[in-house]
């Protein structure tokens, strides 16, 4: 299952402004929140981004994987491919990408759950 359209992802994030308050809180400056690289990424590749452009770069990964996934699965299917390892790599990889993506989901909506229930 391919992710269908970013867009409406993105409008949320802006209806919410969470690219201005991602903005805010990388400026900081000293004691302000940061970000660790995540393996696999170059500390080079996460500079200068906010978190709004990071889970959208994020959501573009996984859906590049769904993608290549079924194009893997149809050209077995069609017989265009004989490769049947590499065709499980791919839906392996997708199917363990979107379960990634679905467990920062639920951390997100539990930490916005969890400042919704702050009192000021």
């Amino acid at each position: 299952m391919a992710i269908k359209d970013i867009g409406s992802f993105q409008q949320t994030l802006g209806a919410g402004d969470a690219r201005g308050w991602s903005r805010r809180v990388d400026n900081d400056g000293p004691g302000g929140l940061s970000v660790p690289s995540a393996p696999g990424v170059e500390s080079g590749d996460a500079v200068g981004k906010t978190f709004g452009e990071f889970l959208s770069d994020s959501l573009t990964k996984v859906n590049s994987l769904q993608q290549e996934a079924n194009v893997a699965m149809e050209q077995l299917a069609s017989g265009e491919s004989q490769n049947l390892h590499e065709t499980l790599l791919a839906v392996e990889k997708a199917e363990i990408s979107f379960k990634m993506m679905n467990q920062v989901r639920s951390k997100v909506l539990d930490a916005y759950r969890e400042i919704m229930k702050m009192q000021i």
